[in-house]
Order: C-alpha cells, then sequence, then structure tokens
C-alpha cells in the first residue's frame, strides 16, 4: 500500500459539491442540460453533483483513453464509450474528476462543439492550472491544487485508491 496523506475529507467534499451544484443551478435556471460524466474517475463525485442539482438534467457518460497505468498523460486521446443523448441545441455540462494539462478536455469539448451542443461548460472536482497546456477554462471548480499525485473520491493510480471517501496525495508515487 502506498503512503498517502489526506488533502480533503469526505465531509469537506459533500459541502463542496453541494456548492457547486447550487453555482450550477444558478447558470442554467429552469433550462435543461446533459450532464455528462467522464467515466471512469468522475463517477462518485458526478453521481453527488447531480443529485444535489435542482436543474432539469439530463445524465449521460462518455469515456476516453488517455491515461492507462501512469502517471502522466499521453499523447493521444479517444473515445471508447461516447455519449447516447444527442447533443445537438443542447446546453452540455461536462463532469470531470481532474484538469491538469487540459488535453482530454480540448479534445471532448472540440468533439462536443461539432455534435451542435448549444452550450459546454465544465465542472472539475479538481483543477490543476499550473499544469495547464491546453487553453481550457473549468467553469465550475470543487479545489485548485498545484501539485501532488492525488487518488480517492474517484481518482485512481493504476485502478486503485478510487473507493476512498475523502481525497489524498499519494506520497511515494
Amino acid at each position: 500500500m502506498n503512503q498517502m496523506k489526506e488533502i480533503f475529507s469526505a465531509a469537506v467534499i459533500q459541502r463542496r459539491v453541494e456548492e457547486m451544484a447550487a453555482q450550477i443551478d444558478a447558470v442554467y435556471g429552469e433550462d435543461s442540460v446533459v450532464a455528462v460524466c467522464v467515466l471512469k474517475g468522475a463517477f462518485p463525485f458526478f453521481s453527488d453533483l447531480v443529485r444535489a442539482m435542482k436543474s432539469d438534467v439530463l445524465i449521460d457518460f462518455v469515456r476516453l483513453a488517455s491515461y492507462g497505468d501512469r502517471a502522466s498523460s499521453s499523447e493521444h486521446v479517444q473515445i471508447t464509450k461516447d455519449v447516447e443523448i444527442s447533443l445537438e441545441g443542447r446546453h452540455v455540462l461536462i463532469v470531470e474528476d481532474i484538469v491538469d494539462t487540459g488535453r482530454s478536455m480540448d479534445f471532448l469539448m472540440r468533439y462536443f462543439s461539432s455534435r451542435g451542443a448549444k452550450s459546454i461548460r465544465l465542472a472539475a472536482l479538481v483543477d490543476k492550472k499550473e499544469r495547464r497546456e491546453f487553453d481550457v477554462h473549468s467553469d465550475f471548480v470543487g479545489f485548485d491544487l498545484p501539485a501532488g499525485f492525488i487518488v480517492g473520491y474517484g481518482l485512481d493510480y493504476a485502478e486503485r485508491y478510487r473507493t476512498l471517501p475523502g481525497i489524498y496525495e499519494l506520497l511515494d508515487c
């Protein structure tokens, strides 16, 4: 087992997710929104977020391949599971666990735009702006973190640690 240090407790995360849901509701109001969960990492965050939202939410999922077992992103992004709801003329909220270089989100936002989305916004549990290589803006951010490899609450290291209730920094990664 890797050495780790708690960064955000489950209670802190839950409070922040509820605040984010209120911010998102304020933007969409009465409008319907397609919330798209980026699998696998965002699923706990996504589930808590959409349940806390009051907006009219349609739910869908997408899966991108770019990470594998490594701790750094690859040069190529591909869709391995596409959304099933038509995005034409709809507001789309992408829900992602972590945005660092921005490569995956840049790819996905351009792809959803090509599918005719009316608007595209991004909700990120964790944003590492200091690592940004692509011009990607997170509209709703749970936590800003400058550095460290984190796990828990959906975030993984080689498919491990996703089920931890809080967010932890791996100290020996």
